[in-house]
């Protein structure tokens, strides 16, 4: 018996984590995303995204800039997903490692379709696949997550794993 309720409370605090994520999901604009160059030299890079699914994370950038030339030679990123405006031990993060690449192809269409979504929801321009590629100076580049973990709650530098699927169940209907 007690170890049936130790498993229900493992489940519901799983279930609150990844509702957690996905809230800090939705409610941020902005994601940092860290690359690698071919030596292995770290990069950050603030982005406005958009995501579907809690599971796949677009922004639009120019092919030449420095995060982008890195993710050609190293699409392993990693990216983190949180308030700044939060009071110091009050924060609530996201952590995400993944693969990056810029989007082509027959992915292009949806692609564009969801960054649009989320531009035109905060007021910013529409976005098509002519918007995304040559002759236009950007390109629409995904990060699909691996894994997750959020920052544990109480300012406490602790980073606790959730499951990609368990925050991909949360989703909001228009995500």
């Amino acid at each position: 018996m007690a170890g049936d309720d130790q498993a229900k409370a493992a489940v519901t605090n799983n279930a609150q984590l990844a509702v957690m994520a996905a809230q800090i999901i939705d409610a941020s604009r902005y994601l940092v995303l860290a690359t690698a160059d071919q030596q292995g030299a770290p990069w950050v890079s603030p982005l406005w995204y958009a995501h579907a699914g809690y599971r796949e994370f677009f922004w639009v950038s120019d092919p030449q800039a420095r995060h982008s030339q890195n993710i050609g030679i190293r699409p392993g990123v990693s990216m983190v997903i949180f308030d700044s405006s939060a009071r110091p031990g009050a924060a609530s993060a996201v952590y995400i490692s993944g693969t990056a690449g810029m989007v082509a192809g027959p992915d292009l269409e949806r692609s564009i379709e969801i960054y649009s979504r989320r531009s035109l929801e905060q007021g910013l321009p529409a976005w098509t696949p002519s918007s995304a590629q040559a002759p236009a100076r950007h390109r629409l580049y995904r990060a699909v997550a691996a894994e997750q973990s959020v920052l544990q709650p109480g300012g406490v530098d602790v980073r606790i794993p959730v499951a990609v699927e368990s925050v991909a169940a949360h989703r909001s209907p228009d995500h």
